[in-house]
């Protein structure tokens, strides 16, 4: 009799464990933890009235510097890294308003790009995540900023009229973590005036940059994420 009894209670208490081991975290997810900000796709370039609108038969080369607000809803470059905590699927996202840049327009190409981030300014909803990814994931005291440059001019085909959005594709060199490689990525961007506003993302594997993946616990993620930026450059 004592024994069925131990073992009920012991039944009880593994399963209590279970109940708990799910349930804490569904909280957490779905009632507690904010929700992630939308991709970088679906916020889209940002609406802008122009004061003074661009002709689109100007020629000659134009250098646009990069302008960051502080606010990091309006453009930012940042990560994006889906997470499994205890069995619950949630996304990590980090940002920062930290970044500079500039490109170079000559009649209906982009001859040059390049932006840098300061890597140890980004900042998600979680201080311990934060700390890591510093720490142990991005090393930021040794490896401080990423970049990326184009590498070949993107060819526009005809200069665009001013508040026209076009998708091309960038070619160039990123530096993460130490580790340069040569990316393609789909670039949305658009001229109002004096403001030239990008949008684009890229996905990144950990291990071709030598970056541990973050898995650790509880908490076990997939073995890439993503890398987003919207940008706004003004004319010089």
């Amino acid at each position: 009799m004592r024994k069925r009894l131990w073992l009920k209670i012991v039944v009880g208490v593994v399963a209590l464990g279970v109940v708990v081991t799910v349930a804490v975290p569904f909280v957490y997810i779905h009632f507690i933890k904010d929700d992630a900000p939308p991709t970088v796709a679906k916020q889209g370039l940002p609406t802008r009235t122009s004061e003074h609108p661009t002709d689109p038969a100007t020629g000659g080369a134009e250098t646009y510097a990069l302008t960051m607000s502080d606010d990091v809803t309006k453009n930012y470059v940042g990560y994006r890294v889906v997470e499994v905590l205890f069995g619950q699927d949630t996304e990590a996202v980090g940002r920062t308003t930290s970044v500079t840049g500039s490109l170079t327009i000559n009649g209906a190409q982009i001859t040059a790009a390049e932006f840098t981030v300061d890597m140890a300014t980004l900042k998600s909803d979680r201080d311990i995540r934060d700390s890591k990814f510093k720490g142990q994931i991005m090393q930021t005291s040794t490896f401080p900023t990423a970049t990326f440059a184009l590498t070949r001019p993107i060819d526009l085909g005809s200069v665009p009229a001013d508040g026209t959005e076009i998708t091309a594709s960038a070619t160039g060199d990123l530096t993460l973590h130490g580790v340069t490689k040569s990316i393609t990525l789909e670039v949305k961007a658009q001229r109002n005036g004096d403001i030239i506003d990008v949008l684009g993302s890229t996905k990144v594997a950990f291990a071709d940059y030598n970056i541990d993946n973050p898995s650790n616990g509880g908490v076990t993620t997939q073995d890439n994420g993503t890398i987003e930026f919207l940008l706004s450059f003004t004319k010089s």
